[in-house]
């Protein structure tokens, strides 16, 4: 089967050649790798210029992610699909042991794994859909089989993947999960920043009862609500 690699970036020029050396080092290559360039106004096409000749690059301007996720969707070709951010660098095998993960198991939709978030391990667990219904545990970058992926919500400005993953399941569809760290998010000092992460009790704080809230607690709220509202959770 043909697999497809789509990279969407905003902003990414120090980190997006490290995601592409990645894909192009797998043991199971891609049969095309797809750059959306979300409205990029830093170095983003002078650090693509190496690689121009083995991507496919789309240019439009800055949407959101979803948006440049679908739109590198309706561009590629595989039968099997996965969305590599372009802050994420694989081991070697991570392609090789999705796609045998779903060759093993026909029924699965999306094959998905463990992975490193700078230098915290999000450590997987089999696949359930009612554990997925309490919270996320699947990041974006998973393979997925074409006739199965229903397109992302580009209405959201964050969870897209839970969202995903939950209206998928609600589809009666299944995901297999890989009991291997595969690849890395690459974070800023390879640590997890204040506006890219924050411990899960920091979310649990009552800070209504504080008398002041951090906006990134107030948005994440916001947006976890509307997934809540979205899927009746």
């Amino acid at each position: 089967m043909r697999l497809s690699v789509i990279i969407p970036t905003y902003q990414h020029a120090t980190t997006l050649p490290r995601a592409l050396d990645s894909a192009f080092a797998q043991t199971r290559q891609p049969d095309e790798v797809i750059v959306v360039d979300d409205g990029s106004t830093d170095a983003t096409v002078e650090a693509l210029a190496p690689y121009r000749d083995r991507i496919g690059y789309l240019y439009q301007d800055n949407q959101g992610a979803p948006v440049a996720r679908n739109r590198g969707f309706k561009q590629s070709t595989g039968e099997l699909v996965i969305f590599w951010d372009a802050d994420v660098i694989a081991e070697p095998m991570m392609l090789e042991r999705l796609e045998d993960a779903l060759k093993e198991n026909p029924e699965a939709a999306w094959a998905y794994a463990s992975f490193w978030w700078g230098r915290r391990l999000f450590q997987g667990r089999p696949f359930s859909a009612e554990a997925l219904r309490s919270q996320n545990y699947i990041h974006t970058t998973a393979l997925i089989r074409r006739k199965d992926f229903p397109g992302f919500d580009e209405s959201l400005k964050r969870f897209q993947d839970w969202d995903l993953w939950l209206t998928m399941s609600e589809q009666g569809k299944v995901g297999i999960f890989v009991n291997e760290s595969l690849y890395r998010v690459l974070v800023e000092s390879d640590r997890p920043s204040y506006s890219r992460w924050l411990p899960k009790f920091v979310y649990q704080l009552p800070w209504r009862f504080l008398g002041w809230t951090p906006q990134a607690i107030r948005r994440y709220k916001a947006a976890h609500d509307v997934i809540v509202h979205k899927h009746r959770l």
